[in-house]
């Protein structure tokens, strides 16, 4: 109600303000039918009050106007108002002078408006013709090319006036067009900017601060070194040259300040500038590393699954021949012989089991994860192993809140090195686990010792499998497995040497937990046993749970109950269709996970990763919890 009144009181104050002007004016739309016009317009031309209302057609004004001899003697009126209304729908700004019968001399002003119609200003120039011819009348002694001459700059700078407002217009339309696009460039995830001759900013959306923290957003006039930093600008100044070469380039770089990864396109405008686009890319990064990782364990495992197979069969036939050996009366020396072979062919076997484990289908599973809890029960588990003169500390400055990581692989990871680290400290020394957040970007812990270093020959190749210092102790799959681990969840891994020892730096993508929510839940589950006991976790978990044993039950419960927010579904159920069968049926209408106790290697466990979430069975409480936080994510 309060915006009728407003609406209403500016259209008063609107009509008020134009019935103030001396000129006529009058607003037509793209149907030519009356939008406005004011007191003066009905008064120049005596116009009946049902051709001033909004919505009057213009072919009635003018037909009313010819008729009454507006615009002289016409014999046909029908004909010449037709062609008016044709030019009038030609919407082609025009400015003509007329004389009117009753004398009056005006002149005529149009413009279109953008979005069809267009206006009309009416001006009384009676007075300025009088004075025109008097000036004829007076000045016989003048040419009268001089004074056509004259009659003719009035008339053309009355063209210009006009002309000079349909700029006017024009230009205030450029102006919201430049507004709509300034809009559409601030709201892109990215920082669009140009450079003049310069290398400075001529203009930017304002979101460099957005892309790469820390920079200002008003960046305009600023040399482009200014506005990225020292550090920045020498990375990206090789191909800025490039670009004021005329080459366009497109290459990505780490921010020093956060480790953010970042891709910049530098683009020639063909006038001496450069056109700039940079995005931030840190999680595209950090997902294609997990991509790249599992690809060549995929490869590694096709490359090494038959041969750790037939490897495997020889070991357990020199197992056999040696426990056969063993039985027979032969001399002590033999028996020493023996067992030496035994052992070696055990420990061939553990190293199979090794390579399995680094070849084999990891997945990580990320969860919520208190990263305090992860690094106490570590020193928990890693201290009964140290010498008594070895100390172990452990400084944290994580933000105080749960991270999405896989706990058992992270935990696994540092055992390894810690133990790593113990091997190369003897027995007296300090081993240091610190872990500090890097911006919003990474989550960095570093596992550092008090030994001898690592040689350079280390450095270049400790990540290599098989590469050991320890001689026959050690595998040389230790460090590679870290690796391994750290490049399945998108992150990084350096070994350094420092002033007084050796570490090992592990960076993980800093994903905080999203809060837990609960809702319904749809349990899907044939056997009642199982059904419990899921249900039990569900509600432990804070979620409402109803049930169905098969899949005409499930889609039903959907069809009938519409604030579900997750279905929890075993594959196999009653009946011939299966989970998956439910959840193209719904297509993805409700989140799911499945689960199961088919091997992966079942095709139907294979096809079942494709499209949602699995859970395999058993499972515990916080690996459903971890699943039911991605999904609500």
């Amino acid at each position: 109600m309060d915006l009728d009144v407003s609406e209403q009181r500016i259209k008063a104050m609107t009509t008020a303000g134009l019935n103030l002007i001396g000129q006529a004016l009058s607003i037509y739309d793209n149907q030519l039918r009356l939008v406005l016009c004011n007191l003066r317009f009905q008064e120049m031309f005596d116009l009946p009050d049902a051709l001033v209302q909004p919505g009057a057609l213009f072919h009635d004004t003018i037909h009313f106007l010819a008729s009454r001899g507006e615009y002289g003697a016409e014999t046909d009126v029908d004909t010449m108002v037709a062609q008016r209304v044709e030019q009038a729908l030609a919407f082609e700004p025009h400015y003509i002078e007329r004389t009117r019968p009753n004398g009056q001399v005006i002149s005529v002003e149009g413009a279109p408006l953008p979005t069809g119609g267009w206006v009309a200003v009416y001006t009384d120039i009676t007075r300025t013709k009088q004075a025109e011819d008097l000036l004829r009348a007076r000045s016989e002694e003048l040419s009268g090319q001089l004074l056509d001459r004259a009659e003719e700059l009035s008339a053309t700078n009355r063209k210009l006036a006009a002309t000079i407002t349909a700029l006017e217009e024009a230009k205030r339309q450029l102006t919201e067009i430049e507004a709509r696009t300034r809009m559409t460039t601030e709201m892109m995830p990215a920082h669009i900017a140009h450079l003049d001759a310069e290398a400075r900013y001529d203009y930017s959306n304002r979101r460099l601060s957005a892309v790469m923290p820390g920079r200002p957003s008003d960046i305009l006039g600023l040399h482009i070194s200014q506005a990225l930093g020292a550090g920045a600008y020498e990375r990206v100044k090789p191909h800025l040259e490039q670009a004021y070469c005329g080459q366009p380039s497109v290459f990505e770089f780490t921010e020093g300040q956060d480790q953010r990864r970042i891709r910049v396109s530098f683009t020639p405008d063909g006038a001496g500038g450069v056109y700039v686009m940079s995005v931030d890319i840190t999680e595209e990064t950090q997902a294609r590393v997990a991509l790249q990782q599992t690809r060549r364990r995929e490869m590694a495992a096709q490359m090494t699954s038959g041969l750790a197979h037939d490897f495997s069969n020889l070991l357990t036939i020199i197992l056999g021949m040696q426990a056969k050996l063993a039985k027979m009366d032969l001399p002590d020396q033999a028996d020493t012989l023996i067992t030496a072979t035994q052992q070696t062919a055990r420990r061939g076997g553990q190293l199979l089991n090794r390579i399995a484990d680094m070849t084999g289908h990891r997945t990580p599973q990320p969860q919520a994860t208190d990263m305090r809890a992860l690094l106490e029960d570590l020193r928990t588990l890693a201290s009964p192993s140290l010498p008594r003169g070895m100390g172990l500390s452990v400084v944290n400055t994580l933000p105080d809140k749960p991270l999405m990581l896989d706990p058992g692989m992270v935990q696994d990871a540092l055992l390894n090195l810690v133990l790593n680290a113990r091997d190369a400290c003897g027995a007296s020394g300090q081993i240091t686990i610190s872990a500090h957040a890097i911006g919003q970007i990474w989550a960095e812990i570093t596992v550092s010792d008090t030994g001898p270093g690592f040689s350079a020959e280390a450095l270049d190749k400790a990540l290599n499998p098989f590469f050991t210092t320890k001689g026959s102790d050690g595998s040389g799959l230790g460090l590679p497995m870290v690796y391994d681990t750290v490049k399945l969840a998108g992150g990084d891994l350096q070994l350094r040497n420092t002033p007084s020892g050796a570490s090992v730096v592990l960076r993980l993508p800093y994903r905080p937990a999203p809060p837990a929510q609960s809702g319904l839940v749809l349990l899907v589950e044939d056997q009642d046993e199982l059904r419990s006991q899921f249900r039990d976790m569900l509600v432990d978990l804070g979620c409402a749970v109803i049930e169905a044993t098969s899949v005409d039950e499930a889609l039903t419960l959907t069809a009938d109950i519409g604030d579900i927010a997750l279905i929890l579904s075993d594959i196999r159920l009653q009946g011939d269709e299966t989970g998956l069968d439910l959840i193209q049926q719904l297509d993805g209408a409700i989140p799911c996970i499945l689960m199961t106790s088919l091997p992966y290697s079942d095709p139907l466990h294979r096809r079942a990763l494709a499209v949602a979430p699995v859970l395999r069975k058993p499972f515990t409480p916080a690996q459903l919890s971890a699943l039911i936080r991605t999904e609500a994510a």
